[in-house]
């Protein structure tokens, strides 16, 4: 729930303006709640006093603004995106626990419908071996005992996976170390979040595949999804996370842009 300090708000109504669903009002010169709150925490970061606070939040990560921190150079970040590459080969080399937290960091901080938050990150590493088993023991099952409501093309696809595996060939795991599951009430908010994560593991010497494929995987094989404990959100992205095994040298070309001026 969200707190106002009656001792240090100043009645200036700058929350009040910003409230999103304008559930707060002034009353006796003091800012106050009126109505629906979804916790979004506007109110938090624009009272000039700190007279706002949502204790169930973590308030102690709330940070002032800094101008020198905010600031960041548009030709800088449109090189990084224009130089990013979805990585297929990464080295075996483990990803230190500290980089993973900051990029599960940058996905909890990621804007979500209606300030949903109900992104669920779930990152194998240690257990990814066991992972890996799991999703092969279905996908051997599924190939010797088709399900019915598994369709024909489905099929195909699991027979190729299975037969690239034969040749030594890790399509689906692309040997990266690391794999982070997004799974969320929402896909648009998964998608966003995976996207600021990206950007979080290249800002550390890392890289991403975007796995549709794993995705796919895991979500017809009832033992995987239990070990992710999705609480019943839904399996929207999963990424392979790790140091790229190749080098890229310049970035990319792409279409113009199909943008419409009006």
């Amino acid at each position: 729930m969200t707190v106002i300090n009656n001792e240090k708000c100043i009645g200036c109504s700058s929350c009040i303006g910003d409230c999103v669903f304008n559930s707060l009002k002034l009353d006796n010169g003091k800012a106050m709640l009126d109505g629906q709150c979804i916790k979004c925490g506007h109110c938090v970061a624009i009272c000039p006093s700190q007279a706002v606070s949502i204790p169930e939040y973590e308030m102690s990560e709330v940070e002032d603004y800094d101008k020198n921190r905010f600031t960041f150079d548009i030709d800088k970040l449109l090189y990084i995106i224009k130089f990013r590459r979805s990585i297929r080969h990464f080295t075996e080399q483990p990803v230190e626990q500290e980089k993973l937290e900051n990029i599960i960091q940058v996905g909890r901080y990621t804007a979500t419908g209606v300030n949903r938050q109900s992104c669920r990150f779930v990152v194998f590493q240690d257990t990814l071996k066991e992972l890996k088993s799991t999703i092969w023991d279905g996908i051997d099952k599924a190939l010797k005992q088709p399900d019915s409501n598994i369709k024909e093309d489905d099929l195909k696809s699991l027979q190729k996976l299975s037969d690239w595996r034969t040749q030594n060939i890790d399509f689906l795991f692309r040997n990266a170390p690391v794999a982070i599951y997004i799974a969320a009430d929402s896909v648009v908010d998964a998608a966003l979040a995976a996207q600021n994560m990206e950007l979080a593991a290249i800002s550390q010497g890392l890289g991403v595949f975007y796995n549709g494929y794993l995705v796919w995987a895991t979500s017809m094989n009832s033992v995987a999804t239990e070990m992710l404990d999705l609480q019943n959100k839904q399996i929207a992205v999963c990424m392979m996370v790790g140091y790229p095994k190749v080098k890229y040298q310049r970035t990319a070309p792409r279409r113009k842009a199909d943008v419409v001026w009006k």
